[in-house]
């Protein structure tokens, strides 16, 4: 997430994935401010034109949030409300208006600041600390994971705990049974070319920060062979300045290889210090509290609420789904407000990953306790 503060009630903010817009859909409360751009159809009273047909045009407006909702599938955040400001003459203060918030979209949200009691409203210490990326610990952290063996390479951005997967890079070596013609050379220079490429785009979305370590694995020796490759010192192929760590007990490569190693105790040895391993070790412990019947857990939402009433949250996890599996998903926002605001870690998990699988599977929503509650 990009935030800039533009005065005391207002932020700008660039979200710059499906998690930046859960962050938002948590923050951004009805009576809030929203400026961005959208598009609109307007009708034009013109010669020969259709009187069912209008002309779609973009427009700059702050509308006053109403509904907001949050829609994963699709990952988009809507807005709606009625029209403060508007850059269009046709488009009138009062009317209603639906704004769609998607990845790399800027919105400028302002809240009211108000001093009735010598109490200041306007943004609170959560708020700040979830556009931030704040919730839990581990940071948003990245890695660049490459799986690679002799026929393919799979590449993928490890951001906090989200997976994107790049397509498979191919070397065109034959099996046992038909031999044909391949560079290893060539097939090492795209993999090196695909993994400069990845560390650029997560520079693009991560505020100018490039992820600079790399965690490879994969069957046999050709992953040391493609670390000495690309850790030669020759500036024609190497990848200068990019930490290379080689990762044993990996035997797939490609995108399975990826979706094994993200799963793996390997994976929490290597980076045990990214959000993916911390919400993997706080979601197995929640599962040997359930198998030894030790009540220092809850899930669901009911539990989770009853425990977060009386402080008792260290640590919560909710799919990314979780939102649109209950009723109220405005109650949902609330109850991973409120575990933040008594010092709880809040992590978002999603279905790129299998941990993000298994919150689904429990019911969305899990907490670890603090202490017993019965």
């Amino acid at each position: 997430m990009i935030v800039k503060r533009k005065d005391e009630s207002a932020l700008s903010t660039i979200a710059e994935d499906a998690d930046d817009l859960l962050a938002l859909r948590r923050v951004i409360k009805r009576g809030d401010m929203i400026t961005g751009s959208t598009t609109r159809v307007l009708k034009r009273d013109r010669d020969y034109s259709r009187p069912d047909r209008g002309e779609r045009v973009r427009i700059t407006v702050t509308i006053m949030a109403e509904k907001i909702s949050l829609d994963g599938t699709i990952e988009r955040l809507r807005i709606g409300g009625a029209v403060h400001e508007s850059n269009n003459d046709s488009v009138p203060h009062g009317t209603h208006h639906s704004m769609t918030v998607a990845a790399g979209d800027a919105i400028t949200i302002s809240k009211r600041v108000q001093r009735a009691g010598g109490r200041k409203g306007g943004w609170t210490r959560t708020e700040h600390r979830i556009l931030k990326g704040g919730g839990g610990k581990g940071g948003n952290s990245t890695f660049i994971l490459v799986a690679m063996d002799t026929a393919d390479c799979g590449v993928a951005l490890l951001r906090g705990t989200h997976l994107d997967v790049s397509p498979n890079i191919y070397s065109g070596r034959g099996g046992k049974r038909y031999k044909t013609s391949h560079s290893m050379e060539d097939f090492f220079g795209q993999a090196a070319s695909a993994i400069d490429a990845v560390a650029k785009e997560a520079a693009r979305g991560g505020g100018g920060q490039e992820s600079r370590t790399v965690i490879l694995f994969g069957p046999g020796n050709t992953k040391k062979r493609f670390a000495n490759y690309i850790g030669g010192g020759q500036p024609r192929r190497g990848l200068p300045g990019y930490e290379i760590v080689v990762v044993e007990g990996i035997d797939s490569g490609g995108e399975d290889g990826i979706h094994v190693f993200a799963k793996s105790e390997a994976m929490r040895e290597a980076i045990s210090s990214s959000k993916l391993a911390l919400v993997s070790e706080i979601l197995d412990r929640i599962i040997g509290h359930a198998h030894k019947k030790v009540p220092r857990y809850a899930m669901g939402y009911e539990e989770t609420l009853a425990a977060a009433r009386m402080g008792a949250v260290d640590s919560l996890i909710f799919a990314d789904g979780a939102l649109q599996q209950y009723d109220d998903e405005q109650k949902v926002v609330d109850l991973l407000n409120m575990a933040e605001e008594s010092g709880a870690d809040v992590y978002g998990v999603d279905s790129s990953t299998d941990i993000g699988l298994r919150a689904a599977g429990l019911g969305g929503i899990v907490a670890l306790l603090r202490y017993a509650v019965e």
